[in-house]
Order: structure tokens, then C-alpha cells, then sequence
């Protein structure tokens, strides 16, 4: 029987196109761990020192203790017109991670232009008295001062150990837990005698300051706080 050299072009046809399309599906298994964690524990942790005015205890603190209710909160007091409030060590960031950990910017919400932050380097200073170098304005009337694309300060590589925090490379700062009679919940530091170098010091003071204007109307204002973190590790 003869056959058509068109119908064999085409039979070749259809046969290389399904070649070329076939799909194909495979399932393989990887597994993966990660841990939920309290905030002061955490790879990226955040510490408590100031006492708030509100009620003595610490500024950060966990309000709610119980296993799903573990986050942060800032308690700034309550101040009047014409009044000026600063917080030079409202909190701690400490870095556990074994690379360094840029801080880009922070920024916050809530609409509030009486909040100015700082990242600084002694837990006790008053910003005015610190060099260029151990003193960064953040935020400043609300309005954050870096962007994405910034690094306002970097924390130096961790040793993953929660209980200290490290100055020098080598000088530890022990960080425990909170255990006043008013519990604030959070690992804590009053250490004086170790300032922050940035760049080599795992760790940051973050100062709060409010100045609240003459004219300001009588109100309740909350918001968050956001601190955004970068890190580029070695290929």
C-alpha cells in the first residue's frame, strides 16, 4: 500500500511535538524545623531597662504572658502640655545571629508628631552629650530619617546565647530575666559600664523621646513601632 510522503511529515510531526510537550511530575521530601519564640529570645531580641512612668515597669514589656500572647509593647506614661519625656533606654536590640545585622530605618504609625527615637550607644546618656558616631536620629517628629535602601546602624555578629549579650567581642553582658514584683515579662539589662560600638557591638539602646507642645489637645495615641533589619551573608 502506498502512503502519502505528506501523511508520514505529518505522522513525524505530531510525533516530536508530543516529545517536546510531554510533562513531567516528581515529589521529593526536604524537611525543615523553625521555633516560635518569646521576643527576648529570639535570634533578632528585643530587651527591657527603663522603668515607665505609668506604673514602674519596664518600658517593653509583655503585657500578657500566656503562650499565645507573647508581644511587645511600649509604655510611655502619661504627660501633659508643655511636658518633655525622655526615655534613653526604653529598649534593647540584640543580635544572635551569627553574621552581622544592619538597621535600616525605623519608622511608626498612629499619626503622632511628638516622637523623636534615637539608636545610641550608652544606655544612661542623654543624646546631646554623644558624638556622631554613638548617636543616630531615626525618627524624628514622627517622620522616619532612613529609608530601605539605609543602614542606620549595624549590630555586630551574636553567639546565639540569650542570656548575655556581648559589647567588645569579648566582654559579656549578662541579660536576664525581669523579676520585679510588677513582672515586665522581657530580659532586661542595667548595665552602665559597656557602651554599644557600632559595627562590632551585638547590641543598641534605643532612646524614645516625647515633647508634648503647650497647645497640644488632651488624647489617647498609640501606633506601633517598626524596625526594619538587613543582613548580607558570605557566598
Amino acid at each position: 500500500m502506498r502512503v502519502d510522503r505528506r501523511l508520514i511529515l505529518i505522522g513525524v510531526m505530531v510525533v516530536v511535538l508530543s516529545m517536546t510537550m510531554a510533562t513531567q511530575y516528581a515529589t521529593t521530601q526536604i524537611a525543615y524545623s523553625f521555633s516560635i519564640v518569646h521576643p527576648s529570645n529570639a535570634d533578632i531580641r528585643f530587651i527591657g531597662s527603663d522603668n515607665s512612668s505609668d506604673d514602674g515597669i519596664r518600658v517593653l514589656r509583655v503585657t500578657d504572658n500566656s503562650s499565645t500572647n507573647q508581644y511587645l509593647t511600649v509604655e510611655l506614661g502619661d504627660w501633659a502640655p508643655g511636658q518633655t519625656k525622655n526615655y534613653t533606654a526604653a529598649f534593647g536590640i540584640v543580635n544572635e545571629e551569627n553574621f552581622s545585622v544592619d538597621i535600616t530605618h525605623i519608622n511608626i504609625s498612629g499619626g503622632t508628631t511628638l516622637m523623636d527615637i534615637w539608636l545610641h550607644h550608652d544606655r544612661s546618656a542623654d543624646y546631646t552629650g554623644e558624638t556622631a558616631d554613638q548617636q543616630v536620629m531615626v525618627v524624628d517628629n514622627g517622620v522616619a530619617q532612613y529609608t530601605a535602601t539605609s543602614t542606620a546602624w549595624t549590630l555586630g555578629a551574636g553567639d546565639g546565647v540569650t542570656s548575655t549579650m556581648c559589647a567588645d567581642g569579648d566582654t559579656t553582658i549578662n541579660t536576664p530575666w525581669d523579676s520585679e514584683v510588677y513582672d515586665s515579662h522581657v530580659r532586661y539589662s542595667m548595665n552602665d559600664d559597656n557602651d554599644s560600638v557600632n559595627g562590632s557591638s551585638d547590641f543598641v539602646w534605643v532612646g524614645i523621646s516625647l515633647t508634648v507642645p503647650t497647645d497640644e489637645a488632651l488624647a489617647d495615641t498609640s501606633g506601633n513601632i517598626y524596625v526594619h533589619f538587613k543582613s548580607t551573608t558570605d557566598t
